[in-house]
């Protein structure tokens, strides 16, 4: 396992990180989650997420177990923003009330006195951008938060909160997390130019596509879609027989070839990694070890290429960049291009 930074900080995070949605689910209790985070952290594994919600604290309460002894090993990371208590209106949102309820609440379950990594879940359009940067720069002043991070929020509203916070001096977002994977590129549109421009680290959630990308439910296996993950779809049929066809060629599971895709993907992306066996989580930590090569990149990068609407698609237009850039545009270039 290989490490980056966490954004624009000193912070060292390893290349995968390590989803624990799914501890406190069903069958996934003390006993079974903890060989699978011992052969995260064997693998050189350091990023631990989870969220006040996941199971009803539970995901947190089996964490902040597994750890003792070793919280110190990890880059611990959890979520505040969506409601834990239906009786209570204020246990829901963005606004500074529910944060600091949800960080005392979430260091309790994880047996630890500060969180490494606070994500703010969702937006809130109730709640003004400026009270969440403040609130979170006290939490960050405090030591019980060291570093922020964004989940779900819109590019425009990340870029707003981060200048707004280097313009006053408060602690700005360091990584945003968002779905990304090869059948939802949209992110490409607008969240990973932003995050490239604001040096910020994107941590792909669902990067399986919730299991369609392994091809699973093509074998009528059962997941987390049920029977709409066999659903028809012929942009994401081709896709997957992409992802498929190429597994074959190289003789790699399926999840291996959908996580190299994205870790060879331009800016700083970081999967997570999530798994409910030992032996789906080996296929996916032993992706850190696969390189396409470029045709099965190219490959891949054309069957889910997105429409990046307007005005991305205009302004690429060869008679557009004629006009913009010059009749020589094709001679320059760009170093700085964040397209490949």
């Amino acid at each position: 396992m290989r490490y980056t930074l966490f954004g624009r900080t000193g912070l060292r995070v390893s290349e995968l990180a390590f989803g624990a949605m799914t501890f406190g689910w069903g069958d996934v209790d003390l006993d079974t989650s903890g060989p699978l985070l011992d052969a995260y952290a064997d693998a050189g594994g350091n990023f631990v997420d989870t969220a006040d919600i996941y199971s009803e604290g539970a995901s947190e309460t089996i964490v902040g177990k597994l750890l003792e002894g070793r919280r110190d090993r990890f880059v611990l990371a959890s979520k505040y923003t969506c409601a834990t208590s239906a009786d209570d209106v204020n246990s829901a949102g963005n606004h500074r009330k529910n944060l600091v309820q949800s960080v005392e609440a979430s260091l309790e379950r994880l047996r630890t006195d500060r969180l490494d990594v606070l994500w703010v879940h969702a937006r809130d359009d109730f709640t003004p951008v400026d009270e969440v940067m403040r609130a979170l720069d006290d939490l960050v002043r405090s030591g019980k938060v060291l570093y922020i991070g964004v989940s779900d929020w819109p590019a425009w509203e990340i870029a707003r909160a981060n200048t707004l916070a280097d313009l006053r001096g408060w602690t700005s977002f360091a990584g945003s997390q968002l779905r990304y994977n090869l059948l939802e590129r949209t992110p490409e549109r607008e969240l990973l130019p932003q995050a490239r421009g604001f040096d910020m680290s994107v941590f792909a959630w669902a990067p399986l596509a919730a299991g369609k990308l392994t091809g699973k439910y093509r074998r009528g296996e059962s997941g987390r879609l049920g029977a709409d993950g066999a659903a028809a779809d012929p942009r994401e049929d081709a896709v997957v027989d992409a992802v498929l066809e190429i597994a074959e060629q190289g003789g790699l599971p399926p999840a291996q070839v959908a996580l190299a895709w994205l870790l060879a993907r331009p800016g700083n992306v970081v999967p997570i990694v999530g798994a409910t066996s030992g032996r789906q989580l080996a296929d996916n930590l032993a992706s850190v070890d696969v390189r396409l090569d470029t045709d099965a990149i190219t490959r891949l990068d054309e069957v889910s290429a997105p429409s990046l609407g307007f005005p991305h698609d205009f302004l690429r237009e060869p008679v557009i960049r004629q006009n913009v850039y010059g009749p020589r545009w094709g001679d320059i270039d760009n170093p700085w291009s964040p397209v490949r």
